[in-house]
């Protein structure tokens, strides 16, 4: 697959950033996380991971997309329904299949978020069908 010959094109800064708003569907009540109608931590999370694989998606080869594999990440205010969330995420380290991210999130009002995301550039039929096959044990 020849992950290390794509380091000339997976560059450290990349980034990327996304958006949505805060709505019924990503709360901490409807998540899961919490009792009160605000934005979920998971929320952000997951919008952390999609700013992070929009950095770097160009960049992988035919046939490859990336996983998550590690967060650590504060939230450090709520956001209220209706508000929007941006999501960026900055390339910072290429080791071979890994990739490190420096991940941050912001409402209207400023920062809410910030954090490190870890994520493995994947072939996507051999982690499928790794995958699938634990079904079948």
């Amino acid at each position: 697959m020849g992950f290390m010959n794509n380091e000339s094109v997976l560059k450290v800064g990349l980034g990327a950033e996304v958006s949505e708003l805060v709505t019924g569907k990503n709360t901490a009540v409807a998540l899961g996380s919490g009792t009160l109608d605000v934005y979920a931590t998971p929320a952000m999370v997951a919008l952390m991971e999609k700013a992070s694989l929009t950095a770097v998606a160009a960049a992988l080869p035919e046939g490859c997309s990336t996983v998550g594999a590690l967060i650590n990440i504060k939230h450090s205010s709520a956001s209220p329904l209706g508000a929007g969330i941006r999501a960026e995420a900055v390339l910072r380290e290429v080791d071979g299949k890994r990739l490190v991210f420096d991940v941050r999130a912001f409402d209207g009002d400023g920062p809410i978020g910030e954090g490190v995301h870890e994520r493995f550039i994947i072939n996507n039929e051999k982690f499928m069908s790794k995958a699938n096959a634990k079904s079948k044990q």
